[in-house]
């Protein structure tokens, strides 16, 4: 039996920036990270079935269930990298987070001295 997948999401692709073309190569980025995430849990089954002596075949490979340990680690190290291949997107928003911060508290301080004046 054969399962045929859906191509492409239906809808409008959701636009997080100004320019469509930040978000097409952040969607593009993250697509070829999720392909190495997946290549390094194919890698790693690879390595593991060979330190217990099995044969390598692709039907092994698609067949390894790791143990608890092993996806503790992977999932471990896939955090690891997703914070290294998003850092700059984290960056940005801790600055942006900074600055809505900084002018919450002048707006804040404004209303104060509005609010002693209109009191005096």
């Amino acid at each position: 039996m054969s399962v045929t997948l859906q191509q492409k999401a239906k809808g409008d692709r959701p636009q997080y920036f100004a320019d469509p073309a930040i978000d097409k190569n952040l969607s593009i980025t993250l697509a070829l990270a999720g392909e190495v995430a997946v290549l390094r849990d194919r890698l790693d089954s690879i390595e593991r079935l060979m330190e217990a002596g099995q044969p390598i075949s692709r039907a092994a490979v698609d067949a390894y269930v790791p143990p608890v340990a092993v996806r503790a680690e992977r999932d471990q190290w896939r955090e690891q990298y997703l914070a290294t291949v998003l850092r700059i997107v984290h960056q940005e928003r801790e600055e942006l987070a900074a600055r809505a911060a900084e002018m919450a508290s002048a707006v804040t301080a404004y209303e104060e001295a509005v609010a002693a004046v209109e009191n005096d």
